[in-house]
């Protein structure tokens, strides 16, 4: 078990490693041939320039200012010197809004800590019982709750401090929400015109033998919605095109790296083996192999792309519908289209970027199906997932395993090793683990059929924080109460187990400060360090690069990845509402992980990630209720752990105190959330009125034609996607069906330029 000496040994481990990447950091980033990889958000928006352009040789790969070196530390004020309502300009609201999770955290846990520590440690310090007991403890675990005898008075003090933390915890997500709630809209308010505000994605369409899902798409919007309806673009399985494109992509990243090679040495031509990976068959000369690839990828992209002109099969029951008016769109978003509830499904569409277009082609009927095969898969990832979390705890637990294999004991004593092994190695140990796991979940997310790269991440978001919740904590406890009171776990009866677990609960916050300081204190210096980024950007630029476009895409950062680092956060929620009351000596780790996440994505979010969509902070209702879970599973740990205490005088006091928590989510939800899942009509009729003043005649037709396009068609030229465009959609011909009698005459125009009803009434003799 970890002692005051072993953490000190792991925390000096993970402060010099957080200086050490804080240092190599602030050389590498003044460093000329650096600068796209650490301020690659203002090359993308066109706001900085080469600084190697200029200067002498030596200058534009190297900074020869010393004087710079000095102010190493620089990046830290100047990453907090941006207001908020620019960084929402210069990154967009989901950005700025992530960042406040960690203020939340800051904002909760700096209070607690310095109340826990004014109360609590004193009240647990002042006790001998763990002295007098036969169990296995450190002197952290004096500073605990576990250092209180049974039924003892002093317990009150934890009860009134558990009221204290939950009124002030919900007090500040109160707050929280609402500013979060009021951000949205204005930024709804104020936000330019975009695609989406105007569009619904329509699934399930039934399918008719004498009409095709275009002309069936106006022929129902042009009944329904005849004075709103204005074009749609049908959605088309284009995923085989999607690969053969992908594929050509890679093969003509390949040839530019065998002629670079070339021209940097004519005298000999590249050359590699056509088996597999290159490793195994013929000898070829490498470029003529790429080239003749390439030609033929391009043969069968050209007739991959006729294919889905031409046959029915390619498209799918499904289409973009846009509307004149965000009114129109709202009203159509946020109803039901027919009688039967299970077809013509009509919802929001994500913004183009934000479409996972694969996920399109997936049949609506099977995704039920798909989602019931992915929570049976899930479940027995987290099941199986147990057996590496009991072999971080066997490192974190070396006097229970003593006991099992003492001819180890001899090397485990040696002090320094000791102090290793429990302070350090169990914490970067379980790191290691969790690496592959986000994307696993990804994976998942995309079997599921979600059709927006926001909700996959969300949905990857709740499967991880779920995921550590089962393990990493409770996964943790379980298995580590076990490994430390192993020999009286052996020589009790089994109505005593509940009594040394509960005493043992608050016992693993040691093995958690291991894991913050591993993960969240050298985890998040490496961070800003982005060496991965770093290699490949240059690896990329000495083999690949040959235009201004293939430097762009080779220094492209990504988005900061919700999926990962939103669950991250909230595990930290969880261990410091769970041990602010029963081990409060965990809390400054927390408060320091929040203060130095918050201040290095700060610096990231402001020069580095560039965000590939914008949700409008759509996922704040999830955070809202993964912070209310932990403090409800808190505040049942704590009921939990004063039972076995024999507490029973005070413990039915916090009975109350998970109500009143899941009282107050529910008003959150109630009085919030509506404002994150459906858009007001009067803030649309606000917008649209306001829009047709300051600009009457723009051509929102025009705007939004192309929107939704399948981004491989729009690998063409432009005038060549407007007419492969035209191709695809079908001139609508006079229908067979008799409930058309509701439409005056057969339509003229295609699918992407319908006029409403009313327009084609006026057009009658």
């Amino acid at each position: 078990m970890a002692t005051i000496s072993d953490i000190g040994l792991a925390a000096a481990i993970n402060i010099l490693s957080a200086f050490f990447f804080f240092i190599v950091f602030a050389i590498l980033r003044l460093q000329p041939f650096n600068d796209r990889v650490y301020f690659p958000k203002w090359y993308l928006r066109g706001l900085r320039s080469e600084p190697s352009r200029s200067g002498a040789f030596v200058k534009k790969f190297v900074n020869l200012d010393f004087r710079s070196y000095l102010r190493f530390l620089e990046w830290m004020p100047a990453a907090l010197r941006m207001p908020e309502p620019e960084l929402i300009d210069h990154a967009g609201l989901d950005s700025a809004v992530f960042l406040r999770i960690y203020l939340i955290g800051l904002k909760i846990f700096v209070p607690i800590t310095l109340l826990a520590f004014s109360v609590l440690v004193p009240v647990n310090w002042t006790n001998d019982y763990l002295e007098k007991s036969h169990v296995v403890y450190s002197n952290i675990d004096k500073l605990s709750i576990s250092n209180i005898p049974n039924g003892s008075k002093r317990f009150w003090t934890h009860i009134l401090m558990a009221y204290v933390i939950s009124f002030w915890t919900c007090y500040v997500l109160l707050k929280e929400y609402e500013i979060v709630a009021k951000m949205r809209l204005h930024f709804l308010a104020s936000e330019q015109r975009r695609p989406d505000q105007f569009t619904v994605l329509v699934r399930n369409i039934p399918p008719d033998p004498d009409e095709s899902i275009s002309e069936l798409v106006e022929h129902f919007f042009l009944v329904n919605h005849p004075d709103h309806y204005l074009t749609h673009q049908v959605v088309y399985n284009a995923n085989k095109l999607s690969k053969l494109v992908k594929k050509k992509k890679d093969m003509q990243n390949w040839l530019d790296y065998n002629q670079l090679k070339f021209d940097r040495n004519p005298s000999s031509r590249p050359t590699r083996k056509t088996g597999f990976l290159g490793l195994c068959g013929d000898k070829v000369d490498s470029i003529d192999y790429y080239t003749s690839e390439i030609e033929k990828l391009s043969k069968e992209e050209a007739e991959e792309r006729d294919r889905i002109k031409r046959t029915t099969k390619s498209i799918m029951p499904a289409a973009f519908v846009s509307f004149r008016t965000r009114w129109g769109a709202a009203v159509c978003a946020q109803t039901q289209q027919t009688r039967d509830p299970t077809v013509w499904l009509t919802d929001w569409a994500p913004e183009p970027r934000d479409v996972y277009w694969n996920n399109l082609s997936i049949p609506f009927v099977s995704l039920t199906f798909r989602r019931l095969v992915t929570s049976v898969a899930f479940f027995f990832l987290t099941f199986f997932f147990m057996i590496p979390i009991l072999m971080v705890q066997s490192l974190a637990n070396l006097e229970g395993i003593e006991k099992v294999v003492p001819f180890l004991k001899p090397l485990i004593e040696q002090k320094l090793i000791k102090s290793f092994i429990q302070g350090f190695l169990p914490g970067i140990a379980l790191k290691l683990f969790l690496i592959f796991l986000p994307t696993i979940l990804m994976l998942m997310s995309k079997f599921e059929g979600f059709i927006a790269l926001s909700i996959l991440e969300r949905r990857s978001a709740t499967r991880y924080y779920i995921f550590q919740l089962v393990n990493v904590f409770l996964g943790s406890i379980i298995t580590g109460a076990a490994f430390e009171q192993l020999h009286t776990f052996i020589h009790q009866s089994a109505n005593q187990i509940p009594r040394t677990v509960g005493v043992a609960i608050p016992m693993k916050a040691t093995f958690f400060i291991t894991y913050i300081m591993v993960d969240g204190w050298a985890g998040i210096a490496g961070e800003i360090l982005r060496l991965k980024p770093l290699i490949i950007y240059h690896l990329k630029n000495f083999f690949l690069v040959k235009t201004e476009k293939d430097r762009e895409e080779a220094m492209d950062p990504g988005s900061i990845g919700f999926d990962t680092s939103e669950p991250q956060i909230q595990l930290y929620f969880l261990l410091g509402l769970v041990y602010a009351v029963v081990t409060p000596f965990l809390l400054p780790f927390i408060v320091v992980f929040f203060g130095l996440a918050y201040l290095v994505y700060r610096h990231q979010i402001i020069n580095v990630y560039n965000q590939e969509y914008e949700s409008a902070a759509a996922f704040w209702p999830d955070v809202h209720g993964r912070i209310i879970y932990a403090l409800v599973i808190s505040q049942v740990l704590l009921f939990g752990l004063l039972g076995t205490k024999k507490a029973a005088q005070s413990t039915p006091l916090l009975i109350t105190l998970p109500i009143l928590t899941i009282a107050f989510h529910r008003y959150c939800k109630h009085r919030y959330e509506p404002a994150f899942v459906r858009y007001p009509l009067q803030e649309a009729m606000m917008k649209d009125t306001l829009e047709r003043a300051k600009d009457p005649n723009f051509d929102l037709k025009g705007y939004l034609l192309n929107a939704y396009i399948h981004p491989v068609f729009k690998t063409e030229d432009d005038d060549d996607s407007a007419t492969g465009d035209q191709e695809m959609e079908s001139i609508l011909v006079p229908t067979k069906r008799q409930s058309r009698r509701n439409t005056p005459v057969p339509s003229k125009y295609n699918g992407s330029s319908s006029p409403s009803l009313s327009e084609v009434v006026r057009e009658l003799p």
